[in-house]
């Protein structure tokens, strides 16, 4: 999901009103804006920011899908002015834009021009962050070219990542979208954003199973091994079947040790996923690992989820190296 490099864009259709109203106070006969002691209870400025190829388009449209007044790559100098609007709206007013690293060298006034407005304004900064290869990737299948001018598009990566860390120490929110999908996306901004009301806590949660034969996966939260249980591989008529099939299943589970290990694996994030919440985490991502990936990884992550959903959780299951 590469960003766009030009201004403005199709998302930013109303985005002249800020500069225009930055013009206008400049003129003597223009009526002086009615200033508040604080914030405009009911408006609030959601600030997207992040590496190139997170999503910060597809995370604007959204925003703007949700009734908010949206601008991407706003000059940073205009951000102010931008928040003055929302804040001196008679009604309650939402705007959301991104600021990223197309900004050069003033993007580094960022985390100040935040601070500052946080007192006058509710203000949040959203942090989009996704790993090298998601971007390597998004940006090889759309073949557009890194806003960083580089001798390679991972060195350009790593110098936008080293660059943009100060903001995001600073930021409020902070996604990896490198597993989500557009409409995973969509859908994890309207849960964070989509009430005015206070929404309950949620998170996210994926089981992923794997073979340690092919690595861990990148960006699992927690990681189990469960090669100590007994290997249906070894038994000829299972060989060919992954833990999924009924027989494979009946096999792993007949021994205590695998029985235990559910439990008390179950028990255990019950109790941690409530202080991961608090903690402000979004999504978990917990792997459970075989030898190959096939059997004992996949009936685990399978009997995980179900145990989560029937605590009340969201869950998704991913088997990465069972055969189709």
């Amino acid at each position: 999901m590469p960003q766009r490099q030009s201004r403005p864009t199709k998302t930013s259709k109303r985005k002249a009103a800020p500069r225009k109203a930055a013009s206008a106070k400049g003129k003597s006969h223009a009526k002086a804006p009615a200033i508040h002691d604080g914030p405009n209870v009911g408006s609030n400025l959601v600030i997207i920011t992040g590496m190139s190829g997170s999503g910060k388009i597809s995370a604007l449209k959204v925003f703007e899908d949700l009734g908010y007044y949206c601008v991407d790559n706003l000059p940073i100098e205009l951000i102010p002015s931008f928040a003055e609007l929302i804040r001196e709206s008679r009604e309650p007013l939402n705007g959301a834009m991104v600021i990223d690293i197309r900004e050069g060298a003033k993007l580094d006034q960022l985390p100040k021009i935040i601070h500052g407005l946080k007192s006058r304004l509710d203000t949040k900064l959203l942090f989009l962050e996704t790993s090298t290869s998601v971007i390597l990737r998004r940006f090889s299948e759309t073949r557009r070219p890194h806003p960083i001018a580089g001798v390679s598009v991972e060195r350009s990566i790593e110098d936008e990542r080293r660059r943009l860390l100060p903001i995001l120490n600073v930021a409020d929110i902070s996604i990896d979208t490198s597993k989500f999908n557009v409409h995973e996306l969509r859908q994890h901004i309207t849960e964070l954003f989509g009430n005015d009301a206070p929404k309950p806590k949620t998170i996210s949660i994926s089981t992923v199973s794997f073979g340690f034969r092919n690595g861990v996966p990148e960006g699992a939260d927690l990681v189990f091994d469960v090669r100590f249980l007994p290997n249906p591989h070894f038994v000829p008529e299972f060989r060919p079947l992954t833990g999924r099939d009924p027989k494979v299943a009946i096999y792993i589970l007949s021994f205590p040790q695998t029985q235990e290990f559910i439990k008390r694996i179950s028990d255990l994030l019950v109790y941690l996923l409530p202080h991961y919440i608090e903690e402000g985490k979004s999504y978990l991502t917990i792997a459970f690992g075989c030898t190959g990936g096939q059997h004992r990884s996949v009936f685990i992550a399978e009997e995980v989820k179900k145990l989560l959903a029937k605590a009340g959780y969201r869950v998704k299951v991913q088997h990465r190296d069972s055969p189709k």
